[in-house]
């Protein structure tokens, strides 16, 4: 059995030494514990031994009352060891669940791998493993020496019959966890696979229904789901095997031992109650091992669970809250910036320098893939730069505490993602809800009346995604989303790509009211009517700058006016 590696810094582990106290009062009682289950051995060698050759029924009544007042007391610790462990798990739990799912989103950040919630289900799973009873065997495993010491003192050859027994058990148990440890690795990896894979399908189920996909895509991850279970039957067989012949030996030693008691007593080398408990420590000698295979797949999913958390941990660590800032006016620079999507070597960004003052308006323009969506995201600080620099007010985005940073920041993105919960609760952006600026808001993105539509209105429910309303509707609650608070700085990809003729006007009206208050507006568009109101216009081209100064200047050197230009398709990165 190979436990988890303590490396330096591990944070799991460096948590348990938060509890250190409560992990060695768990030991402790499980030293009781095993120690006390000597108890029916040293009852029955009395019973054996004195009472039946005495004929002392008083004898009998008293070992009877002790022995029963001792299995008390072992349940009762039983009991408050179990309270113990089910309290340290519940409150490891709670100090990691939020750092696991900070870390988790930053993965899923970076990384787009769609497998966030596996984070909290590993975290919840290691719990389970402490809090039931697979982590006793693990308590109790240490401490069959002792009862292996005890039989030898009644016999050595009795001894060496447990100790045989003993290392079969043990060599069946390394045999278990190396046919199995690499089938169950690869077995979890296949499941998370399968299951993303699922997700991801069946999130798409309008498309999949209207186009008659659902039967191709069904049998696609059947494959994969297939793949899964033909590995966790195979590990399933090899662990029922090796678990089968495990019991089957255990009772055959206990009954062997017997039967070698008997032949001892025979011969005058021991007695008929050294024989019983002999017998009965046997049990508690194999015990442990026995019980250590039948938790075996419950530890390697546990063990699989801690080094993707700990993995995760290592990856993304919390860093310490930097120092506040002041409120930033909306001035932002950009450094010569290169940047593409985390985890792709290619970059769809390259060395695109500019400068904004606080209350313009910056359109950007440019063909699909020339790397719009690629800077809306670096303005924000969904991704990170791979070289250059992103201010605001002259500290770069690395250097706010998000958090705080938050509350000063507008952004809507292409995808446009409601989260479940009212229409209220999506604007105030899940904080402490103010009537008064979700109102203003919805005012200043012309979505105001529309909610009033709506048949709880500002209460409305919203599923996942908001999938009760349309494509137009929820753009325009996330715009106004996005203005919530007054911030310095509004960044919009694609504001206007599912607005109807009304929508654009309220989106016109919206930036230039933006203009009056003096706020930094990135606008990414494809729409001439949006770029009216432009100050600067940035022209994107393969990820690099082909252009950028006063939208007057750069319309004319292009050869269209800003009503007149009909701009190519410009969505995508």
């Amino acid at each position: 059995m190979k436990l988890p590696s303590k490396q330096p810094g591990a944070p799991l582990w460096a948590a348990l030494g938060n509890y250190k106290s409560a992990l060695v009062s768990v030991g402790c009682f499980t030293a009781l514990i095993n120690l006390l289950m000597l108890v029916p051995s040293i009852y029955m060698l009395q019973v054996y031994d004195r009472v039946l050759s005495s004929q002392n029924t008083t004898t009998l009544w008293l070992l009877t009352i002790m022995v029963v007042g001792f299995f008390i007391y072992i349940g009762a610790l039983e009991a408050v060891r179990s309270f113990i462990v089910i309290r340290v798990g519940n409150q490891l739990e709670k100090s990691f669940n939020l750092q696991v799912y900070r870390a988790a989103f930053e993965r899923n950040l970076r990384q787009r791998d769609g497998a966030a919630g596996q984070a909290l289900n590993d975290l919840t799973q290691l719990r389970q493993f402490v809090t039931g009873p697979a982590l006793f065997a693990f308590f109790d495993a240490p401490w069959f020496p002792i009862y292996l010491a005890v039989i030898f003192a009644f016999n050595p050859w009795l001894g060496l019959m447990a100790s045989g027994g003993a290392l079969l058990l043990i060599a069946l148990a390394v045999l278990n966890e190396r046919l199995t440890h690499a089938t169950l690795t690869e077995a979890s990896a296949v499941q998370q696979q399968s299951t993303l894979l699922a997700g991801s399908q069946l999130h798409s189920a309008e498309s999949i229904q209207a186009m008659g996909m659902l039967g191709a895509l069904r049998r696609r991850w059947f494959a994969q789901h297939g793949r899964f279970l033909d590995l966790q039957n195979q590990a399933s067989d090899t662990s029922a095997v090796i678990t089968a012949t495990s019991k089957g030996l255990r009772l055959c030693l206990q009954s062997l031992v017997l039967g070698l008691g008997a032949l001892l007593v025979i011969n005058g080398q021991m007695t008929p109650g050294m024989m019983i408990a002999g017998s009965i420590l046997m049990g508690r000698v194999l015990a442990p091992i026995d019980q250590l295979l039948a938790v075996w797949k419950q530890w390697s999913g546990a063990k699989l669970a801690y080094q993707r958390l700990d993995s995760l941990l290592r990856e993304h660590p919390e860093s310490p809250a930097p120092m506040p800032l002041p409120v930033p006016d909306g001035h932002l620079s950009v450094q010569q910036v290169s940047a593409g999507p985390p985890g792709r070597g290619l970059a769809t960004l390259q060395q695109v320098d500019f400068t904004l003052a606080a209350g313009e308006l910056l359109g950007v323009l440019g063909a699909s893939g020339s790397g719009k969506s690629t800077l809306a995201k670096l303005l924000v600080g969904v991704w990170p730069t791979r070289s250059g620099h992103v201010r605001l007010d002259g500290a770069e985005l690395g250097q706010w505490d998000p958090e705080a940073l938050g509350p000063h920041i507008g952004y809507l993105p292409q995808t446009i993602e409601l989260l479940r919960g009212s229409i209220a609760e999506n604007i105030a952006r899940f904080g402490e809800l103010d009537g008064q600026q979700v109102v203003e808001a919805a005012r200043l993105a012309g979505v105001h009346e529309l909610i009033l539509r709506l048949p709880q209105g500002y209460d409305t429910r919203l599923g996942e995604a908001g999938l009760d309303l349309s494509g137009g509707q929820k753009q325009r609650i996330a715009l106004a989303r996005a203005l919530y608070g007054n911030p310095c700085l509004i960044v919009l990809d694609e504001p206007n790509s599912n607005l109807d003729s009304h929508g654009e006007t309220a989106l016109a009206n919206a930036l230039a009211q933006l203009k009056a208050l003096g706020r930094t507006v990135v606008l990414v568009t494809h729409r001439s009517a949006a770029l009216a109101q432009a100050d600067k216009l940035l022209v994107l081209h393969e990820g690099r700058m082909q252009g950028f100064g006063p939208a007057r200047d750069i319309l004319h050197a292009m050869g269209q006016a800003p009503a007149q230009r009909p701009l190519q398709a410009g969505g995508g990165a």
